[in-house]
């Protein structure tokens, strides 16, 4: 039975080749620690991530490639944004549709003194910018939002955000875990102040890669203290980007294969990704409307919508359904909360959540077509009052 891989919002799959091989040439051709040391293993590994770092700063249009922080993922970015900005008695305002990268740390800061604003979104994940406007004030230290929804899809105004959190003396820090590579996002344009990436989804590189943008003049202290490889003779932290948030050896075979993906995205053109990730999204949603007990939830035009599309069948719970997609149609989806249990509150699909279909660029219109058809003959079954799971051993 052939794969169809719509996790591509968990992470990505498959990697362009690129990937591949340059995981295999670090590994062959440039296995020190970079910094470490002076001879050409290390030199050549320290050129791979300096590499890396010089593409995403291209991708974002950051001036400066030392803003750029590598780190094992998103929510580790976050974490380093979080945790160094915020200081007991600091106000932070938030929205209801966040994943628990940005909620959970926000919890704990709370329990130590810091203020916490949840700006509620509608049903549909849109966020109204007067409410945001409302909950921002002279002294709140923080916005931080989601570029896009995980579990719905919906598209944050980044640029009005930026604005409204400048106009009140604030820092805008962005999660870009769904759109970095699949929506072009430009930091100086945009006016944000920190935006934290992953490299593992739309950026097509390895699992255990991210990283933080961090606009020059924005000081955050570092959660964690290490060796560098600068600054040896001393026992105090480095002050400067990048080394003061990289502490430790850095996983250069990640990011070499995450440079390779981003050079992958440069050849195909990341308006490229966004036109075809939102095709198949409305392809998705004119074939799927006249399915029986189909809901589908999120924005109603592609255009506010990143490529996540979410939906519940009625008599079938999300695992069922997805349990199903997976053993009888080859289809890979993930149902239940997605990490985000804030944003199934506000779409009301809480507590047994959605199923989630994530497209990326690999994914085709056939594709589509297949998981279309796949939910016709779930819908079917239903109808007929069969339980969804009986019928993947038929």
């Amino acid at each position: 039975m052939p794969v169809i891989y719509f996790d591509n919002a968990a992470t990505s799959w498959p990697k362009p080749p690129g990937v591949r091989e340059a995981l295999s040439d670090y590994l062959a051709d440039a296995g020190g620690n970079p910094g470490r040391s002076g001879h050409r293993l290390s030199i050549g590994a320290a050129r791979l991530v300096e590499r890396a770092r010089e593409l995403l700063a291209e991708l974002f249009n950051a001036d400066d490639p030392s803003r750029i922080v590598f780190t094992l993922n998103a929510t580790h970015a976050l974490n380093v944004a979080l945790y160094g900005l915020l200081r007991p008695g600091d106000h932070v305002v938030t929205t209801s549709v966040e994943h628990n990268s940005v909620m959970r740390p926000l919890r704990h800061l709370e329990t130590l003194g810091v203020e916490v604003t949840v700006v509620a979104c509608q049903l549909d994940g849109t966020l109204p910018l007067a409410d945001v406007q409302r909950a921002l004030r002279p002294g709140t230290r923080l916005l931080v939002t989601t570029h896009a929804s995980n579990v719905l899809g919906t598209l944050m105004p980044i640029r009005e955000l930026a604005a409204l959190a400048r106009a009140s003396g604030a820092l805008y820090l962005v999660d870009a875990s769904q759109t970095a590579g699949a929506i072009p996002i430009d930091v100086d344009e945009t006016g944000v102040d920190l935006l934290a990436f992953t490299g593992h989804k739309a950026l097509l590189g390895p699992t255990g890669t991210g990283g933080l943008y961090i606009r020059d003049g924005v000081d955050v202290a570092p959660i964690m203290r290490g060796g560098t490889g600068s600054d040896s003779a001393y026992e105090t932290q480095p002050a400067f980007q990048p080394d003061v948030h990289e502490s430790g050896t850095l996983n250069v075979a990640g990011l070499a294969g995450l440079a390779a993906g981003v050079r992958f995205l440069f050849d195909v053109g990341v308006d490229a990704v966004e036109t075809h990730e939102r095709r198949l999204v409305e392809q998705f949603r004119a074939a799927s409307a006249d399915i029986p007990g189909l809901t589908l939830h999120g924005p109603r035009e592609s255009r506010h919508q990143s490529g996540v599309v979410s939906f519940n069948l009625a008599g079938a719970m999300p695992s069922e359904v997805a349990q199903v997609l997976d053993e009888r149609f080859g289809i890979m989806a993930r149902a239940g909360l997605q990490c985000a249990p804030s944003a199934h509150r506000t779409a009301g699909t809480f507590p047994a959540g959605t199923v989630r279909f994530g497209f990326g660029w690999f994914n085709t219109a056939a594709e589509v077509d297949a998981a279309i058809a796949a939910l016709r003959d779930i819908a079917a079954w239903i109808e007929r009052g069969a339980p969804a799971l009986e019928n993947v051993q038929s």
